[in-house]
């Protein structure tokens, strides 16, 4: 059984939270998707899709669920392909060590009703760009995993 690479740093004092999470590799093209988090304050996030898995959802059907929600798109998944675990804090101050599942997908369609997250905005990257750019290092890691198989 391999090792579970951990990513991100915990804060002294501060109690992370196990949360399932899950995120996709969506390839068009010879570039990835990704989205674009516009913040309060003016920063932008670039994240792959996905996130938390809702209670009683398996990591694949979150994984598609979330890809709907943040960039309008209907996937289903191919494979699975990596876990990795990243601690971060969110906006609210929240503490999270995100135990999450990485899964290579295919587009079934674009469908902007299923569209709900205003902030987040899809784009388009090649690999390079987003392991460069991507928030969380567990993600920027997946990246360059699936780019190796």
């Amino acid at each position: 059984m391999r090792a579970v690479p951990q990513f991100g740093e915990r804060r002294a004092g501060r109690t992370y939270a196990d949360r399932p999470a899950a995120f996709g590799i969506l390839e068009r093209d010879e570039r990835i998707a990704v989205v674009r988090i516009a913040k309060p304050d003016g920063a932008t996030w670039i994240d792959l899709p996905g996130g938390g898995v809702d209670p009683g959802e398996t990591p694949e059907e979150g994984v598609v669920r979330e890809y709907g929600e943040e960039a309008g798109l209907k996937v289903m998944v191919r494979e699975s392909f990596a876990l990795a675990d990243q601690f971060f804090v969110n906006t609210d101050g929240e503490a999270w060590n995100n135990r999450s599942a990485f899964f290579v997908l295919d587009l079934v369609a674009p469908d902007a009703g299923l569209k709900v997250e205003e902030d987040h905005t899809l784009d388009w990257l090649s690999p390079p760009e987003a392991i460069a750019s991507l928030r969380h290092d567990s993600h920027a890691w997946a990246v360059a995993a699936w780019m190796r198989r």
